[in-house]
């Protein structure tokens, strides 16, 4: 019996001593992995001034995420805070006092908005620049010019505070950041008419892929929080969430109202812009997502 114990117990130390270990690791390992080098090769877009892509980078700011991390002004805003050691806020983009792109080049918009890399090499970690990588380079032009017009607010930089666990599991690429999922070498996308078309769904449901992934086929978050919902399966496979919009009439009405037809409420989707998409650019994604091959649930 007492061999039994001590046995158990010299067990229980070892394991204790190798997730400490495997802390220690993986928090200097997260740490190198955030301060490396990515080399991207990247070309300049024109930002143009005009009130007509003043108008459209209007839009892309509120429809496509930009708000929810920055605020409605650029200033910044804390859009997560889990009471348990995550903590993260969007930086000031705006051209007050405190920004963080005063000095951007048009190179350095584009290696960061479509690359997920900032201006001096290292990579960003929350922004989802996989959702921007396939923007035109004239929608592209026209979100920063509209950010670039912003009127001046006072605000800092970003805060990214992470518990240990997520730490670790970026350093070991279970979570990755964005200049991991992008493939560096695509040419920029080519414009697309705008229209109730799978074509410009396809465009459309680019600003998906963070949290539903690559395939549209949804599952755990990766680096969320224990207590989010995973995020649905767009596409026809096991587990969509399809089958519940039956035309896209209910589908854009979920957008606006944030709730399922049966009157239930998703709770994790970034409702603040999803109700700001027109109705070309939510019909014409419902339209892309009957057309996508299927896929289980989880199999981002």
């Amino acid at each position: 019996m007492k061999r039994w114990i001590k046995w158990t117990a010299g067990t229980a130390g070892a394991v204790v001593l190798l997730l400490a270990g495997t802390a220690v690791v993986g928090s200097q390992m997260a740490e190198r992995k955030s301060q490396r080098q990515v080399k991207v090769a990247v070309q300049p877009v024109a930002i143009p001034a005009t009130a007509q892509a003043l108008e459209r980078g209007a839009y892309l700011y509120n429809s496509r995420g930009c708000a929810d991390c920055h605020g409605a002004n650029g200033a910044g805003r804390e859009f997560m805070n889990d009471g348990k050691g995550m903590r993260l806020a969007g930086p000031n983009i705006s051209p007050g006092e405190g920004n963080v792109v005063a000095r951007y080049t048009p190179e350095d918009w584009v290696r960061t908005l479509r690359h997920g890399v900032k201006p001096d090499g290292r990579p960003v970690f929350v922004m989802p620049s996989e959702d921007y990588n396939r923007l035109t380079d004239e929608d592209l032009g026209a979100l920063v010019a509209y950010v670039k017009a912003l009127p001046p607010k006072i605000g800092g930089a970003a805060v990214l505070d992470l518990p240990l666990p997520v730490r670790v599991l970026y350093a070991f690429d279970a979570i990755q950041d964005a200049a991991q999922k992008i493939d560096h070498t695509l040419p920029p996308a080519k414009p697309v008419a705008e229209g109730v078309t799978v074509a410009h769904g396809a465009y459309v449901a680019t600003m998906c892929i963070g949290c539903h992934g690559a395939g549209l086929a949804g599952g755990r978050i990766p680096g969320s929080p224990p207590d989010w919902a995973p995020a649905a399966n767009l596409t026809p496979g096991e587990g969509s969430a399809m089958p519940r919009y039956k035309d896209a009439g209910a589908f854009v009405a979920m957008l606006r109202s944030g709730k399922r037809p049966d009157g239930t409420a998703i709770i994790v989707m970034p409702f603040e812009s999803l109700r700001t998409l027109n109705d070309v650019d939510a019909q014409a994604l419902y339209a892309y997502l009957q057309t996508v091959p299927a896929r289980p649930l989880g199999q981002r």
